[in-house]
């Protein structure tokens, strides 16, 4: 499946170019991954259709439930296409499965919904159920691409447990380079660590997306805001405050706050936020 895999990303890359439609599709402005919520919606309204059908409801109930589920799939395809663009591949074979076992079932959904105009509700049911177990089929997929792929998930390591409370010596602010991201460690954790005059801004190194190194990535101006982009997928992060310029990542980087001693060392901590 590696070649058609490669040809879809490319082609929703190319299509859906970062911006503002990018971020919303991927959930930046609300800090959580779109598709899932989204796709619960569709997946809700199914069940309940299959439920009104087995206990023989009003049939316009019925057509109702199954037409907002059709319309809501179409934000949740394009969402769920656009974060599956950025993944890794073995996550996008999962997610190709996944999105083929979907689009099975809203045709059969679709079918469903014309039989049912045209009167003929015992096969707008028949064709209901046989969508509903595609469609499980295809939820159960992006449950494995959440939970055992980690698809969707912060990928950022969470500092707060991580690294007991007070300030931690890192590194004396002589061994650093003027301007150029580096890694340094803290115990478990690998740090962003970029050296600005006699100021030094530090976060936790791995992309919230998918873990990516940040000190390898491009220092950037964005709207007057410096900003570092993560080398693997782009995500693009505020360096004042870790927070999400543009996706695909919805969490922020978590950040440290720094103070330098006398002796010229950099001492550490984690942020409030």
């Amino acid at each position: 499946m590696d070649r058609p895999v490669r040809a879809l990303a490319k082609a929703v890359r190319r299509r859906i170019r970062p911006g503002l439609l990018r971020d919303v599709l991927h959930g930046v402005p609300i800090g959580e991954p779109l598709h899932p919520p989204l796709a619960s919606v569709s997946l809700g309204c199914w069940m309940s259709t299959a439920v009104l059908d087995l206990a023989g409801a009003d049939p316009r109930a019925a057509r109702l439930l199954l037409a907002t589920g059709i319309a809501n799939a179409v934000p949740t395809a394009a969402a769920g296409l656009t974060d599956w663009s950025s993944l890794h591949r073995e996550q996008q074979r999962v997610g190709f499965v996944h999105m083929l076992s979907n689009l099975t079932a809203l045709g059969l959904f679709s079918a469903s919904l014309l039989a049912r105009l045209r009167g003929r509700e015992r096969s707008g049911r028949l064709l209901s159920f046989a969508g509903l177990g595609i469609g499980t089929l295809g939820a159960y997929l992006g449950g494995h691409m959440a939970y055992r792929q980690a698809a969707g998930a912060n990928h950022a390591p969470q500092v707060s447990h991580l690294v007991p409370l007070g300030w931690h010596d890192l590194c004396p602010i002589k061994d650093l380079p003027e301007g150029r991201p580096v890694a340094r460690r803290l115990g478990y954790i690998q740090l962003f660590v970029l050296r600005r005059g006699e100021g030094v801004i530090v976060l936790a190194d791995h992309c919230p997306h998918l873990a990516g190194p940040l000190h390898q990535g491009r220092l950037v101006m964005e709207d007057g805001e410096a900003c570092v982009v993560c080398p693997w997928h782009g995500s693009t992060f505020r360096l004042g405050d870790g927070s999400v310029r543009h996706g695909p990542a919805t969490a922020p980087a978590p950040t440290f706050e720094t103070r330098v001693r006398r002796d010229g060392t950099i001492q550490v901590r984690p942020g409030l936020t």
